[in-house]
């Protein structure tokens, strides 16, 4: 008799899970609620990259008249632009669907069971879903997350939103103000400060992404700045929508107007009254679910992938959770998760991607290590496209010249990220990695530059 198994939530570590363990011979039955690719196709990452991508377009517009481009008339081309909201995010929930009816078609095409309801635990290898109860060797929870909701800032879907709810805008917002300065609050509020709104970000902590390199994020900062954001240090303790705008109370007892609020405080946890505490699963004080380093949870047979563990907020790290919770429930090879070798990337314009440890963690563990930075502006090829931000971060090993971990920011950095991963992945070497060949002109070519300055750390401190 085949493992039966049931996984809870459609997401990346629900959906790439179901498709490991039907393909090691399971029964598969995938419980979704709203719809297959949860919060990441549906609310979240899908839909915010696609109105981020639809902003960057516009960085390019208004670099053309460096590169000599211009209408016949003589004005600037970005001049004469204007976002269509309505059409921007028709698009988005068109793209939406189109990604979610392509994952169920791969999953259902995979023989993998698929029922659209709630569904709650009911002992460590029952779930009920409805009026059925689904009997299981194996159970995965990746029931995901949603946005936290801060006590007198409650969103009423018209002028005080989450980040899901911003696609239902027919209009961009003549001045946005977004709460949060961590990845969502920084990434929307780029991404409509291009589209044309008048944006303020309030930031509680001491600068914008707070928990990034801080060259990153003081670049991102300067950017912001230069592109006519408004920066306020402080927390949100009221919001009210005034019936022609918001009106925005921060703690310190300011008060800051505008058409729209926009709140990226963090997320929650799906966790609650789906009978996971009584079933023998743990929960941490945020309602977290604890795992360790395979996905399992303290009850016997119950894994957990994703959001609601709190591992990391990553698609990527969800997938491969779920993953893992398969192979492991299974009896497949396992090679647990290692979060250091996580690549992670800031949908900014510019992007900052990030890989292995961090120069503050470096420091922490005492490790001895170098760091080479390089201005992306040197290079040709980013001359060429009219790139002037950015740069490629590498720390490596005083001794062994291993990469310990990486930073890019500029254009695409989550694409040129790739290769740094792969060394810190593989514990390859400053010069394994400037060794490598090239092409030139490219902006990868920084990446192999940074490198090279790094060669012979330990005789250059020896020497020293």
């Amino acid at each position: 008799m085949s493992p039966r198994v049931v996984i809870i939530g459609g997401g990346p570590g629900g959906y790439e899970a179901a498709l490991v363990a039907v393909k090691a011979g399971a029964e598969v039955t995938l419980v979704e609620r709203h719809g297959l690719g949860g919060n990441a196709v549906l609310t979240d990452v899908v839909p915010s990259k696609t109105v981020i991508a639809t902003a960057e377009w516009l960085t390019i517009a208004y670099r053309a008249p460096e590169l000599g481009i211009r209408r016949p008339d003589g004005a600037d081309l970005a001049s004469s632009l204007t976002v269509d909201m309505a059409q921007v995010n028709a698009r988005v929930k068109a793209l939406v669907r189109k990604q979610s009816e392509d994952i169920a078609d791969r999953v259902e095409g995979n023989g993998i069971r698929v029922i659209a309801g709630e569904a709650r635990l009911d002992g460590p290898g029952s779930v009920v879903v409805g009026d059925e109860r689904l009997e299981a060797d194996a159970v995965l929870l990746a029931v995901g997350a949603r946005p936290r909701i801060v006590p007198g800032c409650e969103p009423d879907g018209e002028r005080v939103l989450t980040w899901t709810q911003l696609y239902d805008l027919t209009e961009l917002p003549e001045h946005l103000i977004v709460v949060g300065s961590g990845v969502t609050g920084a990434e929307f509020a780029g991404a409509y400060n291009l589209l044309g709104s008048r944006v303020t970000l309030v930031a509680s902590g001491d600068r914008v992404l707070s928990r990034e390199d801080p060259d990153a994020s003081a670049q991102l900062t300067r950017v912001f700045l230069d592109r006519g954001m408004t920066l306020v240090g402080g927390r949100a303790a009221a919001v009210e929508n005034t019936g022609y705008g918001v009106s925005v109370t921060l703690e310190d007892g300011r008060v800051l107007e505008g058409s729209h609020c926009l709140m990226a405080v963090g997320s929650v946890p799906n966790t609650e009254g789906i009978g996971l505490e009584e079933s023998g699963v743990e929960l941490d004080a945020r309602g977290l679910i604890a795992v360790d380093k395979v996905s399992r949870t303290t009850a016997r047979g119950v894994y957990a992938a994703g959001d609601c563990t709190g591992v990391l907020p990553l698609a990527s790290v969800a997938a491969t959770q779920g993953r893992i919770a398969m192979a492991h429930a299974l009896g497949d090879a396992v090679t647990p998760i290692d979060l250091n070798l996580v690549a992670s990337n800031v949908f900014t314009v510019p992007e900052i991607a990030s890989v292995g440890l961090s120069e503050a963690e470096l420091r922490d563990r005492g490790l001895f290590y170098e760091v080479s930075r390089l201005d992306l502006a040197r290079n040709p090829r980013a001359k060429m496209l009219g790139i002037d931000e950015g740069f490629v971060k590498i720390f490596g090993h005083t001794v062994t010249g291993q990469v310990f971990g990486a930073v890019v920011v500029g254009p695409r950095a989550g694409e040129h990220i790739y290769p740094l991963s792969l060394a810190v992945a593989h514990h390859l070497t400053v010069d394994d990695v400037a060794s490598a060949f090239t092409v030139y002109p490219s902006l990868t070519g920084t990446v192999s530059e940074a490198a090279r300055r790094l060669h012979g750390m330990r005789e250059r401190r020896t020497a020293s």
